[in-house]
């Protein structure tokens, strides 16, 4: 099979289209062909070394495709079904080995392609506005980068809850993608030469001085002290990734001055630990989207070969809704 590999940590020119065996399922294992992988930061930050790896390894995580293969004890699935998955180290691939507990089913009229853009940010987006911090009738929501790809969805499952979301974008067809998706305001983060003064004027305008309840912030470093201070007494700041960079330790004194905030730092894999909790999640959004009710933008897509283009244009915040990698 042919595979994208990182040679070693480091940009996106590390990454080498290359020849693979073909992988065999093992037990609780399905040997599935890819459609279409996802791509994601938390690939960018394996491939640069932000997170340990081995070197080479065959990048990505997430993807769709059809079972080709069972490994004993996967009798949950069949040759043939269409699955999507989150969480499959090696899915750069023409083929991958997918542990059937990560599997997921893709439902009758959902394309594979459009599966594949879903497990991972569309799961990100469903904890974080039902678990982590519960959206409900009447909250106003900030969330960064509103164009991206949990932007989009979290954007729509917010404002489905009754939320009022407030979106930071950075160029008016970001905005517009946004407004489209349900925001109720758009806010340039582009135009500020101080984010951390200006953003939370703005905010606190649009709610009457009050601030937000809650600010879903996937940057990080370049909008942290922004969110915090856009948060209203007692608000929540949910930091759920850092595309500019991770936040550094800060005074947690912080949090008492601003109005007895809370902060967390939630990961995907701790919103889908049992079975059932992920084909909950997975059941909404891959539902929601094969009924209609959930718009899922594919702002990219790539040839396998040309992984390395994928992750300079996401990681240079060239991209909006969801990229993806077809073998």
């Amino acid at each position: 099979m042919r595979a994208v590999v990182a040679r070693s940590a480091g940009g996106p020119e590390v990454l080498e289209y290359t020849e693979r065996p073909d992988p065999e399922p093992g037990p609780g294992e399905l040997l599935v062909r890819v459609a279409a992988a996802g791509v994601n930061f938390i690939d960018t930050y394996r491939r640069a070394g932000v997170y340990p790896m081995d070197y080479p390894h065959v990048v990505g995580v997430e993807g769709s495709g059809t079972v080709e293969a069972c490994g004993p004890g996967a009798d949950r699935f069949a040759v043939g079904d269409r699955v999507a998955w989150h969480q499959a180290p090696g899915s750069y691939a023409e083929l991958a080995v997918v542990g059937a507990d990560v599997a997921v089913r893709v439902p009758t009229g959902l394309d594979l392609t459009t599966a594949a853009a879903l497990p991972l940010q569309g799961m990100t987006a469903h904890y974080l506005v039902a678990s982590t911090f519960e959206v409900g009738l009447g909250h106003d929501v900030l969330l960064t980068a509103g164009a991206g790809g949990v932007g989009l969805l979290a954007t729509q499952l917010a404002a489905a809850r009754g939320g009022r979301v407030l979106t930071t974008v950075s160029t008016p067809e970001k905005a517009a993608l946004s407004s489209a998706a349900g925001a109720a305001h758009t806010i340039d983060y582009a135009a500020m030469d101080d984010l951390a003064a200006e953003l939370p004027a703005v905010v606190h305008e649009l709610t009457d001085g009050a601030g937000v309840h809650v600010a879903y912030d996937g940057v990080g470093a370049a909008t942290f002290d922004a969110s915090l201070a856009s948060l209203r007494r007692r608000g929540t700041l949910v930091l759920f990734g850092g595309a500019s960079g991770q936040v550094p330790p800060f005074d947690l004194q912080r949090l008492n001055s601003g109005g007895s905030l809370y902060v967390t730092r939630p990961t995907l894999a701790h919103y889908t630990a049992t079975r059932a909790e992920l084909e909950w999640r997975a059941g909404e959004v891959l539902g929601a989207a094969a009924r209609g009710d959930l718009e899922v933008r594919v702002g990219a897509t790539y040839a396998l070969t040309d992984a390395a283009a994928a992750h300079a244009a996401l990681e240079g915040r060239a991209t909006t809704g969801k990229v993806l990698l077809l073998p």
